[in-house]
């Protein structure tokens, strides 16, 4: 079955959503190792999801082509890691008003250096898009400003005002837009989908296997299945999103990646459901403004 790249972007969003609540459930404060176990569980349901691809392909695969795309897999990598380091050890929410844009960056790149085109109603739909998840990072780190100040949590203020926490938004918003930019290279230029795919997921193994390795053997850590549960629906939620997320880059990329980036109001939703998170009136509305903007690109698509 073929699908549409509208209809491709609506499930990677979808996935990406969910695999954020069940990333957050799964990551313990208590755990200094929780990032890692996230990685071995991710890198091991992609690589049985790579098995599957190379099936599909007969295993007619170059396996030069993780190589090749390593450049591209390093900056998603880069980026995930630039997040859970700015969540976890800096108190910086990455989920920030700049690091929202990494979407509309890829999308104008992809506009200045590839050439690609939108028309008049895909552009509004895209700034809808990049106003209401710029809004929803002002409102989301302004609530956990007062979280901490309400549970009364002193943070360094560098971490909060200096250098520090703001480099951490942009580069992750940098690095991000830059894998998404690459990959649209690639997807246009050197290899298809399927390869792309295969050539990250096996990239994500190899990491997995590496961070295992650090775990039980260097770290002396316990690592029990049953205890994995939230970091394994993570996974396989992450890993969903990725193979339908390959796709629709593949077709419409000047659209696609501002409009894959609004998985974050999933979360967001799921959140409120799943993990009892208010939402405030102001988070409905620019939610309410992303998903109308998300409707009028399925609308002339």
């Amino acid at each position: 079955m073929i699908l549409s790249w509208y209809t491709s972007a609506l499930l990677t969003i979808f996935f990406w959503g969910v695999a954020d609540v069940y990333y957050k459930k799964g990551t313990s404060p208590r755990d200094k190792y929780s990032h890692l176990r996230i990685v071995v569980m991710v890198g091991l349901v992609m690589g049985l999801q790579a098995l599957f691809e190379l099936n599909k392909l007969n295993w007619q695969y170059d396996p030069y082509n993780i190589i090749r795309y390593l450049p591209v897999s390093f900056m998603y990598i880069l980026s995930m890691t630039l997040g859970y380091i700015g969540l976890r050890y800096l108190e910086v929410s990455i989920n920030s008003p700049v690091s929202n844009t990494s979407g509309a960056v890829a999308g104008i790149l992809a506009f200045l250096v590839l050439g690609k085109t939108m028309n008049s109603w895909q552009l509004l739909a895209v700034s809808m898009i990049t106003v209401g998840l710029v809004a929803i990072g002002i409102i989301e780190r302004d609530l956990a400003e007062a979280e901490r100040k309400q549970k009364k949590i002193v943070v360094d203020p560098k971490y909060r005002l200096g250098a520090i926490a703001l480099i951490f938004p942009i580069l992750y918003a940098v690095v991000d837009a830059l894998g998404t930019f690459l990959d649209d290279v690639y997807l246009t230029n050197l290899m298809s989908p399927e390869e792309a795919l295969i050539s990250y997921e096996l990239t994500f193994f190899f990491c997995a296997v590496v961070a295992f390795i650090y775990l039980v053997v260097v770290a002396k850590s316990k690592y029990q299945l049953h205890q994995e549960k939230d970091r394994l629906l993570a996974a396989v939620f992450e890993t969903a999103g990725q193979y339908f997320y390959v796709f629709a880059l593949n077709t419409n990329s000047v659209i696609v990646a501002p409009m894959i980036a609004s998985y974050s109001i999933v979360s967001v939703l799921l959140g409120r459901l799943m993990l009892k998170e208010d939402l405030t009136l102001k988070q409905y509305l620019y939610i309410a403004l992303v998903m109308a903007g998300i409707f009028i690109l399925g609308f002339f698509e």
